[in-house]
């Protein structure tokens, strides 16, 4: 029965692009998720690379037709499983979609395959001066259909929001294999209900997305970093909704403890700034002048100092921010080896101190410490659950509902960057309730009446 489905694969896209060999496609079969809640993936699979959406089309209506499940497969950096097969099934890789299609610099938008990576999309962007793309989840080998997918989030979020915020129109193929184009190039579209939205964000559920057109905004010409620190988190906190009252929106406001700082800068071979302090804020901030720039940077200083700041550093080189930047980005490794799970809850911003606040009378509790980093201005805080001896905690499974259920409490929510995948459907009943969960897997019905794409993923 296998080899006739390859067979028949083949027939569609070409026998170089169908393989089941384990050997060609075991490297398709994980993500980043940490190694200790890793799903075990059903190895049994064919992995295709199709280069067309009539090619995509065509593989879905064969796979309705003999029901296999279909998993599409972006660059494989998520960290909830979702892109993990957990039954016999056709991976279907964008990889060979990778086009720069269109520079639009009069609508200061772009269109690109969904295959091409977010650093195939800055390099495009590089080799003209005025227009940026805010969204930076951390790993340039992210493929932009991948990151809307999932919603993807990451530094900037403060002044220029989340994927969603940037996304005008999609070309998708629909799980019963017909090609759609949701959304334009417009300002206002109100006709009908939203289904452009509701693609963003549902992890390879309800369609492949093949093509994709972003709104792109002007370069600033002065960019600086400023870095501030505290003796401790509640004051670090409590500054930052002071300073966003006033008037000043940074491109990113970054929260990190001094420990995960140190070792990140020192696992790049390099050394964190600031002495001072427990607890470090990182604001990068942009300005149309540079008198502009540093009268932000001031008043920054000024109600930070007013919240007991010990001291404060900017960097105005290209090459300082870009080192800050660095380790920021690295702030997750130095720790990998030794983290169970990597959370990422959010709240209201104004609800950050408290949150804090509980998180750590919890981990006293459970006699273990929780590393944090986040990007604060927008109540996104990654918290890591620690292994013992290379292994999952005892209390694990409690310690992280517990966790969950604090960052609810303040009208949070358990997921806001990662996603649902299929490692954390299971708490959706903490969050949702159970019409909501109704609701849900009744959308999903509609896309997908054979329940074939990424069955598992976040509606089973």
């Amino acid at each position: 029965m296998k080899n006739k489905i390859v067979e028949n694969l083949k027939k569609i896209i070409g026998s170089d692009w169908v393989t089941n060999e384990f050997s060609q496609i075991q490297n398709y079969l994980t993500d980043e998720t940490e190694a200790l809640i890793r799903l075990h993936p059903e190895e049994d699979c064919i992995l295709v690379k199709p280069s067309s959406p009539e090619e995509i089309s065509s593989i879905l209506k064969y796979a309705n037709s003999i029901l296999m499940p279909v998993v599409p497969r972006g660059g494989g950096t998520g960290v909830c499983g979702g892109a993990v097969p957990i039954k016999s099934s056709i991976i279907l890789s964008l990889e060979r979609l990778n086009k720069i299609i269109e520079l639009d610099e009069k609508n200061l938008m772009i269109t690109v395959e969904a295959g091409a990576t977010l650093a195939d999309l800055l390099e495009s962007l590089n080799k003209q001066d005025n227009l940026f793309f805010p969204i930076h989840p951390g790993d340039e080998g992210a493929q932009i259909g991948g990151m809307v997918m999932e919603n993807a989030g990451g530094t900037k979020a403060v002044k220029h929001g989340i994927m969603r915020n940037h996304v005008k129109s999609l070309e998708v193929v629909l799980p019963t294999g017909e090609i759609v184009t949701l959304g334009g190039k417009l300002i206002k579209n109100n006709m009908g209900y939203d289904l452009l939205h509701m693609m963003i964000g549902s992890e390879g559920t309800l369609g492949i997305i093949t093509k994709v057109t972003l709104k792109l905004y002007a370069k600033s010409d002065y960019t600086g970093t400023l870095l501030v620190s505290f003796d401790n988190r509640r004051d670090a906190c409590d500054s930052v909704p002071k300073i966003l009252q006033e008037g000043i929106t940074p491109l990113a406001v970054e929260y990190m403890d001094r420990p995960i700082s140190k070792k990140a800068a020192e696992h790049l071979g390099t050394t964190w700034p600031a002495d001072k302090g427990s607890v470090d804020l990182m604001f990068m901030l942009d300005g149309k002048t540079e008198d502009e720039l540093y009268s932000s940077s001031e008043k920054i200083v000024e109600i930070c100092e007013q919240h007991n700041a010990v001291d404060s550093i900017i960097a105005e080189s290209s090459k300082e921010q870009k080192k800050l930047l660095d380790i920021r980005s690295n702030a997750y490794t130095p720790f990998k080896d030794h983290v169970a799970d990597g959370l990422d809850m959010a709240v209201p911003p104004s609800s950050v101190p408290d949150f804090f606040d509980d998180i750590t009378s919890l981990a006293e509790k459970y006699n273990t410490s929780i590393p944090a980093v986040g990007h604060i201005a927008d109540g996104n805080i990654h918290n890591f659950i620690l292994s013992v001896n290379g292994k999952l905690p005892s209390y694990y499974e409690e310690f992280k509902q517990e966790m969950y259920k604090i960052a609810l409490k303040y009208g949070g929510t358990i997921t806001a960057e990662h996603g649902t995948g299929k490692t954390r459907k299971k708490y959706m009943p903490l969050q949702f309730t159970k019409r909501e969960i109704e609701i849900m897997k009744g959308i999903k019905k509609a896309f997908d009446p054979n329940g074939i794409l990424n069955p598992g993923t976040i509606i089973d």
